[in-house]
């Protein structure tokens, strides 16, 4: 997901994202130990827009 996407979000649809990438990254976790994932790259792709995400709510708390 793109951070300008992301921007456009209000703080609570940011928040319940981030809720849903991270039990996305569990399960991702879990695949991977299991050694059933097959796209490895999709365990760092979910962790970048976690922290887009994370990044563009610290903005908005900044913001006021």
């Amino acid at each position: 997901m793109k951070a300008a996407e992301l921007r456009n979000l209000s703080k609570a649809e940011l928040q319940k994202k981030e809720m849903e990438l991270r039990e996305d990254l569990f399960r991702l976790k879990f695949k991977l130990s299991t050694a059933d994932l097959e796209d490895t790259s999709k365990v760092g792709k979910v962790k970048r827009d976690i922290a887009r995400i994370k990044t563009i709510l610290k903005e908005k708390e900044n913001e006021g």
